[in-house]
């Protein structure tokens, strides 16, 4: 104290400290094991190696005390094990890093919540239950500082910060909403609710059971609707009656002027412009003669379920979940590529680069990379027990798995 008086006197101020330096960043890609209750980090592009793996249920007896104790949610516990779950446990929806590459947020279905992990302790930092019973697809905002998800049970959107885990806001949506797409820089956020989709009520005839199925689109700022889009009044008036229409995996080209989207019990794809409010292609694809063609034994009403787009808007990469392939698709023609063989691929992420489509292959315990320039798998990577989100994310440059995990 009495050198800093002395330098005041003097009329010299000491130099303030410098700031520590952010930790450099390394790029990775985040597989989630459902089934594992793991994510498995692995290179975002070459040879997709892997990384390490991070447990995500650290808190899982204290969890299941906490449902074990609870009738209602003992219930909708169970319900999920043997519904959407095909008899497990679904620990591990979607997942997100945080921007300082510092925690991985994930949606954990069977427990309802959100939580943060520590990336380098693997200790739980917070956690997040939302309404209802069951938490599903995740979205991060562009600038990295929100995360959106869909509580499937209690029809509504969290969007909470990403580093704290506090609601930011929320919005109502139809049943049973799922994806979550940010668009105008992170203005809008699109939801879209598909119904009730562990039922066997699956003939065209009983669709009416499924529920309220459409679009909400809310503004980020004050959370209101801003417009709902049912796309059942889009696809009649195209004449695809037959058409189920809740909206699946679904991405925007580069301008977000037009958007392709999956369907419930849909092998194809279908193309919406968005300033004219219509739908303008409609495109299937080849079916795998082995696939069984009885709807009620597809998991989730799931045909095809994994669409993304080349960074350039020309191709598309599709999972074609129950007919075990994946394949590039020319956005130009809507022309498929090599059906490339997987084994129930459930989802699919563009690779760091760009060059490539990555796939999640939940019936093998792999992902692979398929290459949007050849239309042909480059590589393989084994990861854990059913893995089906991947997303492109950060770790310190540093980073190691915790001790364990």
């Amino acid at each position: 104290m009495a050198a800093f008086l002395l330098a005041v006197t003097a009329g010299v101020v000491p130099a303030a400290t410098p700031a520590a330096a952010a930790p450099a960043l390394r790029e990775v890609m985040f597989v989630g094991n459902n089934w594992d209750g793991t994510v498995d980090v692995i290179e975002s592009r070459g040879d997709f190696a892997k990384i390490g793996r991070i447990g995500v249920v650290p808190d899982r007896r204290e969890r299941l005390r906490e449902i074990y104790t609870d009738p209602i949610k003992l219930i909708f516990f169970l319900g999920i094990r043997l519904g959407p779950g095909e008899g497990n446990d679904q620990l591990v929806d979607d997942i997100y890093s945080t921007p300082e590459g510092d925690a991985l947020v994930v949606s954990r279905p069977s427990f309802a919540d959100v939580v943060s992990i520590d990336l380098r302790t693997g200790a739980v930092r917070w956690r997040f239950p939302v309404s209802g019973f069951r938490s599903d697809h995740m979205a991060v905002s562009p600038d990295g500082n929100s995360v959106a998800v869909s509580a499937s049970t209690s029809n509504k959107v969290h969007v909470l910060d990403i580093r704290t885990g506090r609601e930011l806001g929320n919005f109502d949506t139809g049943d049973q909403p799922h994806e979550n797409l940010y668009t105008d820089g992170g203005r809008l956020l699109w939801n879209s609710s598909i119904g009730a989709v562990t039922t066997a009520l699956d003939d065209p005839s009983q669709d009416w059971t499924k529920g309220d199925r459409h679009l909400t689109i809310a503004d980020t700022q004050t959370f209101a609707t801003v417009r709902t889009i049912d796309m059942r009044d889009r696809l009649d008036a195209v004449g695809r009656t037959d058409l189920n229409d809740a909206v699946r995996p679904a991405v925007f080209t580069p301008d977000e002027s037009t958007l392709y989207f999956q369907l419930s019990f849909f092998g194809g794809v279908v193309e919406y412009d968005v300033a004219s409010d219509k739908i303008t292609r409609i495109q299937e694809f080849p079916k795998n003669p082995e696939t069984n063609e009885d709807r009620t034994t597809w998991v989730n009403d799931s045909r095809h379920h994994g669409l993304s787009m080349s960074p350039d808007g020309g191709k598309l990469c599709v999972a074609g979940t129950v007919d075990d392939y994946a394949t590039i698709v020319d956005r130009a023609t809507l022309t498929p590529g090599e059906l490339v063989s997987a084994s129930k691929p459930y989802w699919a992420t563009v690779s760091g680069d760009g060059l490539s489509c990555v796939i999640s292959e939940s019936g093998a315990d792999q992902v692979s990379a398929i290459s949007f320039a050849t239309g042909q798998r480059i590589a393989t990577v084994a990861v854990g027990d059913h893995p089906q989100r991947v997303r492109i994310g950060h770790v310190t440059d540093t980073w190691t798995p915790p001790t364990g995990k």
